[in-house]
């Protein structure tokens, strides 16, 4: 028997006995109408995608930089200023009884070459100068008053050297006192001296005191 058009051609074996026409035939069985298409869920860096070759383990984070601060060089140690260099050291050859005008003259002579008045001391080993017995003749401290002060030109005896501050110059005039007196005193100028250390006197007894070549 011929099939109707609306039909499709199906086997028998697999579609079943059909009804003919005039007595009907069965509905076939409805085919199921496809949803919706499921939507895939979010896929893990772990899951690969189907066909694709997956990402592998993720990459490690870097290491967090280290914040402790680098190490400074250390600082350059500052030069410790040297000592102060010592005076320089101007002999003028003179006997005893006229050391003392020797040293007055070298007085004038840095005067006039620009040096203050405060700035020079003067020492005599034997006779003091006579500014020096005048000034001590109102007493002691008046004279040492005037030395503390260093307004002028200061004449002291030799004993008292070490009373006597430093000052720029100092002039010792050996006009007598013997050896032992000349050995303490000039050692002692020559600290005193901050600029130069004039000596007024015998060659011979200043450069055993002092070294040869003064």
């Amino acid at each position: 028997m011929p099939l109707t058009p609306e039909e499709p051609q199906i086997h028998e074996s697999a579609q079943g006995p059909r009804a003919t026409p005039a007595t009907g035939r069965t509905a076939s069985t409805p085919r199921p109408v496809p949803g919706p298409r499921p939507v895939p869920g979010p896929r893990s860096a772990a899951t690969p995608r189907p066909g694709h070759p997956g990402r592998g383990p993720a990459r490690p984070a870097p290491p967090e930089r280290s914040q402790v601060p680098a190490e400074r060089p250390a600082a350059v140690p500052r030069e410790t200023p040297s000592a102060p260099s010592a005076p320089q050291i101007q002999l003028i050859p003179a006997s005893v009884d006229g050391a003392l005008d020797a040293a007055e003259e070298a007085v004038d002579l840095l005067l006039d070459s620009g040096r203050a008045p405060g700035d020079i001391l003067v020492l005599t080993t034997g006779e003091q100068h006579p500014w020096a017995t005048h000034e001590l003749s109102f007493g002691e401290k008046s004279y040492w008053d005037q030395h503390d002060t260093g307004e002028d030109v200061f004449f002291a005896d030799a004993s008292a050297v070490d009373r006597a501050k430093a000052r720029p110059v100092v002039v010792v005039a050996l006009n007598g006192g013997d050896d032992g007196t000349v050995a303490r005193v000039l050692p002692t100028a020559r600290e005193r001296a901050v600029a130069l250390l004039v000596v007024c006197g015998d060659p011979q007894r200043v450069n055993s005191v002092l070294g040869a070549g003064v």
